[in-house]
């Protein structure tokens, strides 16, 4: 199994972050199988452009909610990371507390 699970949709309160707010995130690393998804279905071109993060964040963004880690933005970086075989995706990872 590449993730934790595989979900539809953001189960946690909203956060409010920026592009700028993400920036500020430091990435580190996150390992696939922790990870659940807020996608249930990839674009497949957003898999297969070479130019993906042309114009945005290098860095998947994660957001840490009740003890889970939520792949919110992303997915393409994680499943094309899990085709190569590797086991952990550079992401930024933001808490949002229980509110």
């Amino acid at each position: 199994m590449i993730f934790k699970r595989v979900g539809d949709g953001r189960p946690y309160p909203d956060h409010g972050l920026s592009s700028r707010g993400w920036a500020q995130v430091p990435p580190r690393q996150v390992r696939l199988d922790d990870l659940v998804t807020t996608k249930a279905m990839l674009n497949l071109e957003s898999l297969l452009d070479a130019d993906s993060t042309f114009y945005g964040d290098l860095f998947a963004h994660v957001v840490r909610w009740r003890g889970d880690l939520y792949l919110e933005d992303g997915l393409h970086r994680a499943v094309r990371a899990a085709l190569q075989q590797r086991l952990v995706l550079h992401a930024r990872v933001f808490e949002v507390g229980d509110e």
